[in-house]
C-alpha cells in the first residue's frame, strides 16, 4: 500500500517535471495512457468473457474432411457407447407403466466433452493474435511510458534535470528577479524620456547625461555602476512611474539567497556547458519511440486481419466424440477488432507526434541558445549565450513558458548580480558602521579601511571629512560621482583593486588627489585613470612589473603627472622605465625596490636632476651607480639590501654637493676608503649589517656627522677619535665586538641622545658617562657588565624607560640614583630618541 506521503511525493515530482515537458510529450504522455486503458480493457474482456464455443459439423469421414462448413446442417447422432450397468430401454411411450429405477453414476460426460473441445480449439484454431494482442499491446504501452521519462530518470541525466528544474523555481520566485526585472523597465523609461529631452532641449538634464553615460558602447560595468549609485532614486520627469519594489530595500535573507543563486547558476552552467548528455539522450529516446511507432504498425496491420469471429477446429479426437471438425466462435472477436483499430489509431497518432519530435531537434540547433530577446527587450544586455545542456534545457523550458527564461536570465547577467551585491553592500555597510572603522593614522589623518568587499558602499561617499581612503582586495570596486562631495580627501590606497571610476569621479581626483598607493599583481590591474592625475605629487607602485623573460615593461605615459614629485616602485625591475624620463624634470624622490632582482640599465637616472632622495634597495648593486653622481641636488642616498663590496668610488660623491644621507645597510662593505673624507657634507651615515672590522681616520673628519650607525659589524675596538664627532647625537654599534669605549666619546661628543652599546663584549662603562647630559636613550642589553656606574645617574635627559638593561644591574646603582631615574619615569619631560 502506498502512504498519503509517497503519493503526494510523487504528484510534485511530477508537477515539477511538467516544466521540461513540451506539448508534444505531453500529449504523448496522454496517448500512452489510453492505449494503456485499451490493453486493459481488451485483456479484461478476455480474462471475464467465455473464450470460444464449437460445435460438431459431421462424422468423421476422411472423403468430406476438406469440405466446406455449414453452420446450418445437423450433424448425425453418434453412436451411444454401451455400458455395462445399462438395463435395457423400457417403453417409455406407455403412460401407464410404472417407473424404472436408473442404475449407475451420473457424470454429465457430454458437457464436459464439449469444454474440453472449446478449450482445445481455443489453442489450436484461434490465431495467437487474438489470444495475446491485449497482453503486447500492455508490454508496447508500457516501454512507451517508460521510453518518455527515461531522461528524467537516467543517472548522467536526472542530477542535471533535478537541479535545473530546483535552481529555476527558485530563480522564478526569488524577489529579486521581480526586483530587477521592475528596475530594468524604470531604467528603460528613463533612457527613452531622457534621450528624447536630449534631442529636443537645447540644455541637456542629468537624466539626459545618464542616458549618454549608459549608451550600448560604455563598459558593461560602467554602466552597471552608473546606475548602481541611483538604485532606489525615482526618475525624474519620467512619464513612467517606478514600480513599488525598485524603491523597496530587499530583505536581509532575500538578499543571501539571491546571491547564493548566483553562485549556484555559476556553477551549474560550468557544470552543463561541458558536456550534451542531456541532449543526447533526449534524441536517443525520441528515436527509439519513433521506431518502436514503426515495428508496432508494422506487424499490427499484418496480422488485424487474423481476428475473425468463424474458425473451423479439427482437434483429432475422434475416438473421444465421433466428430473430426467442430465448427468454432470466438465470442470477442468484434470488440478485439475494433479495440485494435482503435489501438493502432493511437499509435499512429503517437508516432505523427514522435515525427514532429525529431523534426523539431534537428531542425533547431538545440546546442545554442540565444538570449537575444531578453537583451532586447531589456537593459540586461550582458547576458551571455548558452550551448550543449544548458542550452538544450532552456530550449525545453520555453516550450513551457518563456517567461522562466527571461527570469532565469537575471541570473546570468554580471551587471544584475554587481547590483544585487551593492544593494547587500550598502545595506550591511550603513553610515554608522563605517563610522565606526574611521581611525587616525600617525599623522592625525582620519583613516578608513575597507578590505575584501564586494564592492565599495556609497555611504562612504557621504564622510567629507575623509582623508584617507583604503581599498584592498575588491576587484569590483567602482567610485561614482558622489566622491566629489570629499572635499577632505588627499590619498588613496588601492591594494589589488583596479577601480573603475565615473567621469565626475575623475575630474575630482585628477584636479584635487594629492597622494596615490596601488598595489597589483600584474601590470593590467593599474588603473588607466592614474597616469591622468595632474594634481598627484606622490605615486606608490608595488607590483609585478617585467615579464617572464625578465625584460622591464615599460609604463604607460606619465606625462599628465604634471606635480609628481614622488615615485616608489616595488617591482622586479631590470631597468628604470623610460616613462620616467617623462616626469625625471620635476621629480624630488624615486624609491625603487626589487626585491632581489638585479637593477641593470640606470641610464634613465640622469635626466632626474632636481632629485633629491634616491633609494635604491635590494636591487643586486655590486657598487655605487656611476648616473648617480650625476644627480647634484641629490640629498639622501640610500643603498640598502646589495651586494655592494667596495665604495672605492664614493669620492664621486664629493660632486654632489647637497649630499647629507648616505645608507649603505645590509651590503657586503669590509673596508671604508680614506677618500670618504672628501663627503663633506654629509650629516648621516649607516652602515650597519656589513663586514667592517676597523674604521679609517678619513671618517673622523667629517665634522658635521649627526647619525652614525655601525651596528652588526666586526669591529673590536672604537677609536679614540670619534670625539671628532662633536656634532654626533645618534651611535650605534650594538652587535659588534667591542670589549671597551674610548673616553673621548664621552667627554666631546657631549649632544649625544642615543646611545645603543648592546650585544658587545662591555664589562665595565667609564665614569664620564655622566657627562652626557642631553642622553635620553641608553642600550646596555647583551654585555658582561657587572654593575652600572653611578654617573650614569648624572645623565639629566636619562629616564628609567630610557635605560635599557637587565634588572640586576639596574639594581646596583645606588638608590639615590633610583630614586632620581623613577622620578623622571613619572615627570612629563619631552624625550626623543
Amino acid at each position: 500500500m502506498f502512504t498519503l506521503s509517497e503519493l503526494a511525493s510523487l504528484s510534485e515530482t511530477h508537477t515539477t517535471h511538467r516544466i521540461l515537458k513540451p506539448w508534444w510529450d505531453v500529449f504523448m504522455e496522454y496517448l500512452v495512457f489510453a492505449m494503456l486503458m485499451v490493453s486493459i480493457f481488451s485483456g479484461t474482456l478476455l480474462i471475464s468473457n467465455e473464450q470460444v464455443v464449437c460445435l460438431p459439423m459431421d462424422q468423421a469421414d476422411p472423403a468430406n474432411n476438406s469440405s466446406t462448413p455449414n453452420p446450418t446442417a445437423t450433424p448425425d447422432t453418434p453412436t451411444p457407447t454401451p455400458t455395462p450397468d445399462t438395463n435395457p430401454p423400457k417403453n417409455t411411450a406407455d403412460p401407464l407403466s410404472p417407473p424404472v429405477k436408473e442404475r449407475g453414476r451420473p457424470t454429465n460426460l457430454d458437457y464436459q466433452q464439449y469444454v474440453y473441445i472449446s478449450q482445445v480449439c481455443y489453442h489450436m484454431a484461434l490465431p495467437w493474435y487474438s489470444r495475446y494482442f491485449p497482453y503486447m499491446a500492455l508490454i508496447h504501452s508500457l516501454i512507451l511510458l517508460v521510453s518518455s521519462n527515461f531522461w528524467f530518470k537516467f543517472p548522467k541525466t536526472s542530477s542535471k534535470v533535478e537541479h535545473f528544474i530546483g535552481i529555476l523555481g527558485k530563480c522564478f520566485e526569488s524577489p529579486w528577479t521581480s526586483k530587477a526585472l521592475s528596475e530594468t523597465a524604470c531604467e528603460d523609461s528613463s533612457e527613452t524620456s531622457g534621450g528624447a529631452r536630449h534631442r529636443f532641449s537645447t540644455s541637456s538634464t542629468a537624466r539626459g547625461r545618464a542616458s549618454e553615460e549608459w549608451s550600448p558602447g560604455t563598459p558593461l560595468l560602467a554602466r552597471a555602476g552608473s546606475f548602481s549609485s541611483n538604485l532606489g532614486s525615482p526618475p525624474q520627469e519620467s512619464p513612467v512611474p517606478a514600480a513599488p519594489s525598485s524603491t523597496a530595500i530587499l530583505d536581509r535573507k532575500d538578499g543571501e539567497q539571491a546571491k547564493a543563486l548566483f553562485e549556484k547558476v555559476r556553477k551549474f552552467r560550468q557544470h552543463t556547458e561541458d558536456t550534451d548528455h542531456v541532449y543526447r539522450v533526449y534524441v536517443c529516446q525520441t528515436v527509439f519511440k519513433v521506431f518502436k511507432f514503426l515495428l508496432i504498425v508494422g506487424y499490427t496491420s499484418s496480422f488485424v486481419d487474423s481476428i475473425s469471429f468463424e474458425h473451423v477446429c479439427r482437434p483429432q479426437i475422434r475416438f473421444l466424440t465421433g466428430y473430426s471438425r467442430f465448427f468454432c466462435t470466438h465470442s470477442m472477436a468484434f470488440m478485439l477488432h475494433k479495440l485494435l483499430l482503435s489501438y493502432m489509431l493511437l499509435v499512429s497518432v503517437y508516432g505523427l507526434i514522435g515525427v514532429y519530435t525529431l523534426f523539431w531537434i534537428f531542425r533547431r540547433s538545440l546546442r545554442q541558445y540565444s538570449f537575444e530577446k531578453v537583451r532586447e527587450e531589456s537593459s540586461i544586455r550582458d547576458v551571455p549565450d548558452v550551448r550543449n545542456d544548458f542550452a538544450f534545457l532552456l530550449h525545453m523550458a520555453d516550450q513551457y513558458d518563456q517567461l522562466y527564461s527571461k527570469r532565469f536570465a537575471v541570473f546570468l547577467s554580471e551587471v544584475s548580480e554587481h547590483r544585487l551585491l551593492e544593494e547587500n553592500l550598502n545595506h550591511e555597510w550603513g553610515y554608522d558602521k563605517l563610522r565606526q572603522h574611521v581611525s587616525r593614522d600617525a599623522l592625525g589623518r582620519a583613516e578608513l579601511r575597507l578590505s575584501t568587499l564586494s564592492g565599495v558602499p556609497k555611504a562612504v561617499f557621504e564622510m567629507p571629512d575623509l582623508q584617507v581612503l583604503k581599498l584592498e582586495l575588491i576587484p569590483e570596486a567602482r567610485l561614482p560621482a558622489k566622491l566629489a562631495q570629499m572635499s577632505s580627501l588627499c590619498e588613496l590606497h588601492l591594494c589589488h583593486c583596479p577601480a573603475k571610476v565615473e567621469p565626475l569621479a575623475f575630474s575630482f581626483l585628477r584636479d584635487r588627489l594629492r597622494s596615490l598607493h596601488v598595489r597589483f599583481t600584474d601590470v593590467g590591474e593599474i588603473p588607466p585613470w592614474v597616469y591622468c592625475l595632474r594634481a598627484l605629487e606622490e605615486l606608490s607602485l608595488t607590483g609585478n612589473l617585467s615579464s617572464d623573460n625578465n625584460r622591464a615593461i615599460g609604463l604607460e605615459s606619465l606625462r599628465e603627472l604634471r606635480s609628481l614629485k614622488s615615485l616608489s616602485l616595488k617591482s622586479n625591475l631590470t631597468k628604470i622605465p623610460s616613462g620616467l624620463v617623462e616626469v625625471a624634470g620635476h621629480l624630488t624622490r624615486l624609491l625603487v625596490r626589487n626585491d632581489g632582482t638585479r637593477l641593470l640599465v640606470l641610464n634613465n637616472l640622469k635626466r632626474a636632476g632636481n632629485l633629491s632622495e634616491l633609494e635604491l634597495l635590494q636591487c643586486q648593486l655590486e657598487r655605487i651607480p656611476h648616473a648617480v653622481f650625476s644627480l647634484t641636488g641629490l640629498r639622501s642616498l640610500d643603498l640598502r639590501g646589495n651586494s655592494i663590496r667596495s665604495v672605492e668610488e664614493v669620492v664621486s660623491l664629493q660632486h654632489l654637493r647637497g649630499l647629507a644621507c648616505l645608507r649603505l645597510c645590509h651590503n657586503q662593505i669590509a673596508a671604508l676608503p680614506p677618500t670618504l673624507c672628501m663627503v663633506r657634507k654629509l650629516e648621516q651615515l649607516c652602515l650597519s649589517h656589513n663586514l667592517l672590522q676597523s674604521l679609517p681616520p678619513a671618517l673622523f673628519t667629517l665634522k658635521k656627522l649627526r647619525h652614525l650607525d655601525l651596528a652588526y659589524n666586526l669591529l673590536a675596538a672604537l677609536p679614540g677619535e670619534i670625539g671628532e664627532l662633536e656634532l654626533l647625537s645618534f651611535l650605534s654599534v650594538s652587535g659588534n665586538k667591542l670589549e671597551a669605549l674610548p673616553g673621548e666619546l664621552f667627554r666631546r661628543c657631549a649632544r649625544l641622545r642615543t646611545l645603543c652599546l648592546a650585544n658587545n663584549s662591555l664589562t665595565s662603562l667609564p665614569p664620564e658617562i655622566g657627562l652626557l647630559s642631553q642622553l635620553s636613550y641608553l642600550d646596555l642589553r647583551g654585555n658582561g657588565l657587572e654593575r652600572l656606574p653611578v654617573e650614569v645617574g648624572s645623565c639629566g635627559a636619562l629616564k628609567k624607560e630610557g635605560l635599557r638593561v637587565e634588572d640586576r644591574l639596574f639594581n646596583t646603582l645606588p638608590s639615590e640614583a633610583k630614586e632620581r631615574l623613577q622620578l623622571l619615569l613619572r615627570s612629563d619631560l619631552p624625550t626623543s630618541l
